[in-house]
């Protein structure tokens, strides 16, 4: 297989649309960690198919220029993945169903007891609930919600911001605000 680099364009392109994608999922964090989100299903449920929507954008855009490079068809729809592919228009199914039912501590919904997705979904709903019992404590989570929060609001000039936000979390998102020193643009 050749190695070669993207093309720069192509690179700036995709930056672009991570960037997109990465502000949008700020968002339904903010929106979700929020109290004074009273909309906070419609506003998640927007910015979190905005954020995967523009993520299909780089797959599609990069789909092309392998297309374009003369990648053949079947390797490309390996690398897309196809088979985990899900429509939103058919809305939840069964085993999203069935992780919400384990979330929410309610019995497991029919079909629940067999072996399968359903029942794997249900129980990481109930793992997952558990879990939410205790304060969040890994690290990593605490540390992109940190970093995702202090950017944007270091790019909006908005500190204020992060004080709807859990303790901890607002502590480390203003010491990432404050490391960040914002690029003064070139005039020419």
């Amino acid at each position: 297989m050749e190695h070669t680099p993207m093309p720069e364009p192509m690179r700036r392109a995709v930056n672009q649309l991570v960037y997109e994608a990465v502000e949008r999922c700020q968002e339904v964090m903010s929106y979700a960690a929020s109290d004074v989100a009273r909309d906070w299903k419609r506003m998640t449920l927007y910015r979190a198919t905005d954020a995967a929507d523009t993520m299909n954008c780089v797959a599609m855009l990069i789909a092309a220029y392998c297309e374009h490079v003369g990648v053949e068809p079947e390797t490309q729809r390996g690398y897309l993945q196809i088979s985990q592919q899900r429509n939103r228009a058919d809305g939840p199914e069964d085993h999203d169903r069935a992780q919400v039912a384990g979330l929410l501590n309610e019995a497991a919904p029919g079909g629940g007891d067999e072996m399968g997705a359903v029942r794997t979904m249900f129980d990481r709903g109930q793992r997952q609930a558990e879990q939410a019992q205790q304060p969040e404590d890994r690290p990593e989570v605490l540390f992109t919600m940190a970093c995702l929060h202090g950017l944007r609001a270091k790019l909006c000039d908005d500190l204020g911001s992060l004080d709807r936000f859990p303790p901890e979390v607002a502590a480390m998102a203003r010491r990432v605000a404050g490391a960040l020193d914002m690029p003064e643009l070139v005039t020419t």
